[in-house]
């Protein structure tokens, strides 16, 4: 298991880094991208991977951030793994709507006063203290899927075909991005029946209303009896 996640939007990435440096420096494990994600992997699986490995999410909150898509999946998904989530604000602006309903119980850490390496400093004592008792060094990483791809999944198990989990992934995929396809490959390897993947992805969808769609559409293809 790692310690830390960092969420940052592409403008924030020298901050991120040299925050990531100074957590590691105090033997806080931290997994960023795109340092850690292997080459030739799958970027939306390496995350959402890296992310259920995670203790807790730092999330680098800026204006870029908050308008980012990219970071409110990152922290949707946090949410939804029952992450610890804390934002170091390093700019004095709130967040959107949308990643307020998700921040608005969390404890936030303002960093947007000079110098900020007293910021970092106080964050990795904070963590350390409060969060992560006995933090060492960087854990490993998680170990890539291999669940494979949907002809190896649908050849080892008789209750899938391949059309249908890429039909199921193009659903998924309207509502949460390319996370939809980890998703139902990891779903494919654990649901007892077509019905019941259909369920366990529908569950990733917030709306009732969403949900009901994805599900109709889902069985709409004739592969659900």
């Amino acid at each position: 298991m790692t310690d830390i996640f960092i969420s940052y939007s592409q403008p924030d990435r020298d901050c991120a880094f040299a925050l990531t440096s100074r957590l590691e420096q105090d033997g806080i494990g931290c997994w960023i991208a795109p340092r850690d994600i292997a080459p030739a992997a799958d970027w939306a699986e390496s995350i959402i991977d890296a992310i259920s490995a995670a203790r807790i999410m730092i999330l680098v909150f800026s204006s870029s951030s908050n308008d980012s898509a990219q970071v409110r999946r990152e922290v949707e998904r946090a949410v939804h793994k029952q992450l610890h989530i804390l934002p170091f604000r390093i700019e004095e602006v709130l967040p959107s709507k949308s990643l307020e309903y998700f921040l608005s119980a969390q404890h936030w850490m303002d960093a947007f006063s000079p110098p900020r390496e007293a910021h970092y400093d106080r964050l990795s004592a904070y963590l350390r203290t409060h969060l992560l008792p006995g933090a060492g060094a960087p854990a490993p990483k998680p170990a890539p899927d291999a669940s494979g791809t949907y002809a190896a999944i649908a050849a080892r198990s008789a209750l899938f075909q391949a059309a249908d989990l890429r039909h199921f992934e193009l659903q998924l995929a309207a509502y949460i991005g390319p996370l939809a396809k980890h998703l139902v490959k990891q779903g494919a390897t654990r649901a007892a029946s077509v019905d019941d993947l259909i369920g366990r992805l529908a569950v990733e969808i917030d709306s009732d209303a969403d949900r009901e769609q994805f599900m109709r559409r889902c069985r709409r293809e004739g592969s659900v009896k």
